[in-house]
């Protein structure tokens, strides 16, 4: 029996694994979440990403290609047409694992898959990056460097406002 290319097998044999994943898939994408083992979760998400970003071309090739994956027609119409959309300005990361504790029968690591369809803001992103960037580019002793400065920049600034007030008084 040939070994699946990541992870752990699923199943008695590929055939197997690859319909529980099927069946995984199908499951997600009409209720938007649900509850499974970490491992199949961790199994789960490449194929669902992939799936989404077939959804997100809308051909009629794509439709097919995912035809092959998800035999129901009302689920992958639902994912061509509800699910996509909500998602076509994110780059990747359509789904979301969070992990839930051991499961009550025999302490099977649990975990709950869900799909992201939050909208992206790009201006956020940009700006967590940006600061990470400064945080990391700048040593720590640059960074009391400029404190010192900003009171140097104080006792400067009021003087020149005082003087600014007197020019006005003058002229008045």
């Amino acid at each position: 029996m040939p070994t699946p290319t990541k992870g752990p097998r699923l199943g008695g044999g590929p055939a197997h694994e690859r319909l529980i994943l099927a069946n995984l898939a199908t499951a997600l994408f009409e209720h938007k979440r649900i509850t499974t083992t970490e491992a199949k979760a961790k199994r789960l998400r490449p194929l669902a990403e992939r799936l989404v970003t077939f959804a997100k071309r809308g051909d009629l090739h794509a439709r097919r290609r995912v035809m092959t994956v998800i035999r129901d027609k009302s689920v992958v119409h639902e994912l061509f047409v509800e699910i996509a959309p909500q998602v076509a300005e994110r780059q990747g990361g359509y789904t979301r694992i969070t992990k839930i504790g051991p499961r009550k029968g025999d302490n099977a690591p649990m975990a709950v898959i869900e799909l992201v369809l939050e909208p992206v803001s790009p201006k956020q992103a940009v700006v967590r990056e940006a600061t990470k960037a400064t945080a990391k580019a700048a040593p720590k002793k640059v960074e009391e460097a400029p404190a010192a400065d900003e009171t140097v920049e104080e006792t400067t600034e009021a003087p020149a406002e005082e003087s600014a007030e007197a020019t006005e008084a003058d002229k008045a």
